[in-house]
């Protein structure tokens, strides 16, 4: 039977641990599988913005400046300057007759002739959020907050006879005074503009257009 020369094993024990990873230890190309699957895993979470949404055309009215800007994504391409909200200012909270803008996200729902205003711009007021908080806060009652919730289920325009009030909008001056429009706020919670303002206006709006209220 054959023996193996002592230096020979003592060799081959030496080259084995050169070749073998320490134990415990990731190896090189274990380390960078790892970093390039949580590099993959960061571009996933973080996806880039739609080409839509950056042509998306909406409305930013700031409560503030008293500004209405037409929007292309993130950049500003016209601002209606000095209009007019409503008379008692703004709020997250909007009531009944309260005579104040609501602070928020909504889509104009309608555009219709007005009498007294020319044109009149509909926003989908009150939005979900807007009707959420108010059940919880008792501001409105459940059968309120389930007859909004179906509507927008349905794809219906929002009940204007809740206790958040409604028919709220985007419209004219109409045959009142520029002066007035021009010194105060004087709307029942709408967005006020000059019967010039609302004409240009048009051209950038149109069923479904995001207005945004803040």
């Amino acid at each position: 039977m054959l023996r193996e020369n002592p230096q020979d094993a003592m060799h081959r024990n030496s080259s084995s641990q050169l070749l073998s990873p320490p134990p415990g230890r990731p190896t090189v190309i274990a380390c960078l599988c790892l970093l390039s699957f949580i590099l993959s895993m960061s571009s996933l979470a973080l996806p880039a913005k739609s080409s839509a949404d950056a042509q998306e055309t909406w409305l930013l009215v700031d409560t503030q400046a008293l500004t209405l800007a037409v929007m292309q994504g993130d950049s500003m391409i016209y601002t209606f300057e000095n209009i007019a909200i409503g008379s008692n200012g703004a709020t997250l909270d909007k009531e009944v007759s309260d005579e104040k803008t609501p602070l928020g996200d909504f889509r104009i729902n309608e555009i219709r002739p007005s009498e007294r205003f020319g044109q009149f711009l509909s926003i989908d007021y009150p939005s979900a959020e807007i009707a959420q908080r108010a059940l919880r806060a008792g501001r409105i009652t459940a059968e309120e907050h389930e007859a909004l919730r179906q509507a927008r289920k349905l794809g219906r325009a929002p009940p204007q006879d809740t206790g958040l009030g409604g028919h709220l909008g985007i419209h004219g001056i109409g045959e009142g005074s520029p002066e007035i429009h021009n010194a105060f706020n004087w709307t029942d919670g709408c967005i006020a503009l000059t019967n010039e303002q609302l004409e240009e206006l048009m051209a950038w709006v149109t069923v479904g257009t995001r207005v945004s209220i803040r």
